[in-house]
């Protein structure tokens, strides 16, 4: 018998409680489980700590997969190994849900290869709830991640999504690092033509909360909002 792989989400924002954005269901999934996959352990503990897991926080084992290891297949399948002996596991991200725009993917995928059950617990994720509020096309819609960050390079990105979001109706979706927050938000209004509808999503779940569609033409009009190394999600669309 093989343990389960549980895709554990955790609040978006530092500023959120666990219990007011997850199910209670998933409390009891978490007090079950020793063995922690995460992308960070500090936030991780954090995290558990705050949700009040029933277990002591040092009697749990923690192992990392993030940016530095999932390109080793090895390192990948190494994390898996307790599973094929019946011990079950949780992911965590740093934020939001695992496995979408985040490093949990490659031990999922694995653990389909193997055979190994995997189980999507509830919980908030940044691109959905964006384009739930944006009033943007949630019928077809595309995630970019991050756009380049040269100026010639991304202009002609956000070019790009421009023309999909106008052609294929297609809502266009993507992230920055929360500091150029302010250089991506500047080039977009500027390369965009008036019409395109362009939705900002801040500090998505906490209290300081920002969601709002405009056009260009409109957003050109008004002073932007004050979202500096605050993370963000940007919609395209029509």
């Amino acid at each position: 018998m093989y343990g389960t792989l549980y895709l554990i989400p955790c609040p978006i924002s530092a500023e959120t409680e666990p219990w007011d954005v997850l199910p209670a269901a998933n409390r009891e999934v978490i007090d079950r489980l020793d063995y922690f996959i995460v992308e960070n352990t500090r936030s991780a503990r954090r995290f558990l700590s705050r949700a009040g897991v029933a277990r002591p926080i040092d009697t749990l084992e923690f192992r990392e997969l993030n940016e530095h290891n999932t390109a080793f297949e090895r390192e990948v399948e190494a994390l898996v190994e307790p599973l094929l002996t019946g011990r079950s596991a949780g992911v965590i991200s740093e934020a939001g849900v695992p496995g979408v725009a985040d490093p949990g993917a490659a031990v999922v995928a694995v653990c389909h290869r193997k055979g190994i059950r995997v189980v999507p617990l509830v919980g908030p994720s940044s691109i959905l709830l964006a384009l739930m509020a944006s009033g943007l096309n949630g019928q077809s819609f595309a995630f970019n991640g991050y756009l380049p960050v040269k100026p010639p390079e991304r202009a002609r990105a956000i070019r790009a999504l421009e023309r999909r979001a106008l052609t294929e109706r297609q809502s266009q979706l993507f992230i920055e690092a929360p500091y150029r927050n302010d250089k991506l938000f500047t080039q977009l209004i500027e390369v965009c033509a008036p019409e395109t509808k362009l939705t900002v999503a801040v500090d998505l779940t906490a209290p300081t909360e920002l969601i709002r569609t405009r056009t260009v033409a409109e957003w050109r009009r008004v002073k932007a909002p004050e979202w500096n190394k605050r993370p963000a999600i940007f919609i395209l669309g029509i």
